[in-house]
């Protein structure tokens, strides 16, 4: 019989743990960490530029209707590109007084739910050649599950006494 190999051997519990402490690590500084500076950046770019506060005047009807305030905006439009960075961008809002705890957890449903919408689009939609005429819809479908999503979260924080 042959001795076993590196491949054909298993694995103990301590290696099994240091390779998934490795990946966890790995996507913490490959994918995470630059989303959270992406966050980080926008936010007080558009603090510094007074940009924060035309967006809250001009969002601050649409995003009411939510329960956020105007300026909350700025979380939708980073989530667009990561669900990190709308994320981080959530957290960096509440950790400088704009939203509060419940404002936050409503935010997270855009995030999670349409975050990335632009990246999975190109590489989904577009590259499998998706339907033209169905494309708008598998745009819209994630749009409307925020909107639906955040209404919801809303609903339950308000009858949670949260809100």
């Amino acid at each position: 019989m042959s001795e076993p190999t590196e491949t054909t051997r298993k694995k103990g519990a301590i290696e099994v743990f240091m390779g998934g402490a490795k990946k966890g690590l790995y996507i913490g500084f490959d994918q995470i960490l630059p989303a959270m500076i992406l966050g980080y950046v926008i936010v007080e770019f558009l603090k510094l530029t007074g940009i924060i506060d035309i967006l809250g005047v001009i969002f601050g009807p649409v995003m009411g209707i939510f329960g956020l305030p105007g300026e909350s905006v700025v979380v939708l439009l980073s989530a667009f590109f990561a669900k990190a960075a709308g994320a981080a961008t959530a957290a960096n809002l509440f950790s400088e007084g704009i939203i509060n705890a419940a404002q936050a957890t409503i935010l997270l449903m855009p995030s999670m739910l349409m975050g990335t919408l632009v990246g999975h689009y190109a590489r989904i939609v577009l590259v499998s050649d998706a339907n033209p005429k169905y494309r708008g819809l598998l745009l819209a479908v994630p749009i409307i599950d925020s909107v639906v999503g955040m209404l919801l979260m809303r609903l339950i924080l308000t009858f949670m006494g949260l809100m």
